[in-house]
């Protein structure tokens, strides 16, 4: 499987990964799956990070080490899609996560609710 770690969870996953499902701890602990999380969701969590609303403890590019994840970047056609997608959900880290879902292909682990509108494949955090 590959999966899309959202902010939520990689913040889970490496401060309180009890915080997470069971089916989601497995799921980012199997060496079968790939792991990615987008630069929109690195980029969240330092501004959060930067504005004292969360801390980890260390840098978000250690964190998706700890997790054994790559960034997936942002490309052109992954803005093209958010332009597409329906005005389901305002926040703009979280469309770009999901045109990146659906353009590549990856589930979104997440406890997200409202990416559920958008029909892609999700893994609940």
């Amino acid at each position: 499987m590959k999966l899309l770690i959202d902010s939520n969870a990689l913040i889970w996953a490496v401060s309180r990964p009890s915080e997470l499902t069971a089916t989601a701890r497995q799921a980012l602990q199997d060496p079968d799956n790939d792991r990615f999380v987008s630069i929109a969701a690195m980029w969240e969590i330092a501004i959060k990070i930067s504005v004292g609303k969360l801390s980890l403890p260390d840098s978000v590019p250690a964190a998706l080490a700890i997790i054994g994840a790559d960034p997936l970047p942002i490309v052109a056609q992954h803005v093209v899609r958010v332009q597409a997608l329906p005005l389901h959900h305002r926040d703009p880290f979280d469309r770009m996560m999901i045109a990146q879902a659906i353009e590549e292909g990856l589930t979104i682990v997440t406890r997200d609710r409202v990416f559920r509108a958008y029909g892609v494949p999700l893994l609940a955090a």
